[in-house]
């Protein structure tokens, strides 16, 4: 056994460790509890522009998805979101629209045949996504002026071919974003107090309501194919019946009369 002699202690004390922070550091009692400042709802985090017809997907830009707040997987989730949502639209779609995607909300406007969609947060002003998209809409209006006419770009337009034709515009777009990202910024707020539009009017959907909609036309137009379809083949039946019921009919007497035909012009000829 080893024994170890240690001396007297002195006792420890459980009171509070004032000691430890000063006075000084306390906040005054006079000053209110500021609690912190929510983040600033930005936008947009997409902007899609599409051939209304058969939504062909002439301009796409997008956030990095380094940013702040952007999550990448969620990103890739709002694009296929929003190019399934093209795929509903049409000319005779409404002209305008927001559609709810959980935390943010797709905005999209058509106008001449051309469908202008972007993304942002539910909380951003749907007033000034509008006003986003019809600027946007202005410049690429402009842009195909100046570059093929003003009354030969439609055709352009109709002509395009082939994905992301005038991907050249997103310069224009990405200036636009820095203007549009913060609604509280002074320019923003100049243009939401001269803006006269009434927003009300705009209809409000959900996501899956509008693709799910979209999903039981491609059914009820794959019907109607299968339909149009077996009609054809119904109808080539129905003539093949009709000719092989006349040959029943008619066909033994034909034979017999080209039968006696082929007698007399042997025993006369």
């Amino acid at each position: 056994f080893f024994f170890f002699y240690l001396p007297n202690l002195p006792s420890l004390s459980l009171a509070p460790c004032a000691h430890i922070f000063h006075p000084s550091l306390a906040l005054p009692s006079h000053l209110p509890y500021r609690p912190p400042t929510p983040p600033i709802p930005t936008m947009p985090l997409l902007t899609f522009i599409a051939r209304a017809t058969d939504s062909l997907l002439l301009v796409a830009s997008f956030v990095h998805s380094g940013s702040p707040g952007v999550d990448g997987e969620s990103l890739d989730m709002f694009k296929s979101q929003g190019k399934n949502l093209l795929k509903t639209l049409n000319a005779r779609s409404v002209a305008k629209c927001s559609v709810e995607s959980g935390s943010c909300c797709f905005h999209y406007l058509i106008q001449d045949g051309i469908v202008y969609l972007t993304l942002s947060e539910r909380s951003y002003p749907k007033r000034l996504a509008f006003l986003y998209l019809h600027e946007i809409a202005d410049g690429f209006v402009e842009e195909l002026s100046n570059d093929y006419g003003p009354d030969k770009w439609p055709e352009k337009i109709s002509m395009a071919a082939r994905p992301y034709q005038f991907i050249k515009f997103d310069k224009f777009i990405q200036k636009k974003v820095k203007e549009f990202v913060d609604p509280s910024s002074r320019s923003n707020a100049t243009k939401l107090n001269s803006d006269l539009a009434d927003i009300q009017s705009i209809m409000k959907k959900n996501i899956q309501e509008v693709l799910n909609r979209g999903e039981k036309l491609d059914h009820v137009s794959n019907m109607s194919s299968n339909l149009v379809a077996e009609s054809k083949k119904f109808k080539w039946g129905a003539k093949q019946l009709s000719f092989q019921a006349l040959l029943n009919q008619y066909g033994p007497v034909a034979a017999i009369v080209v039968f006696l035909l082929f007698v007399l012009y042997w025993k006369l000829f």
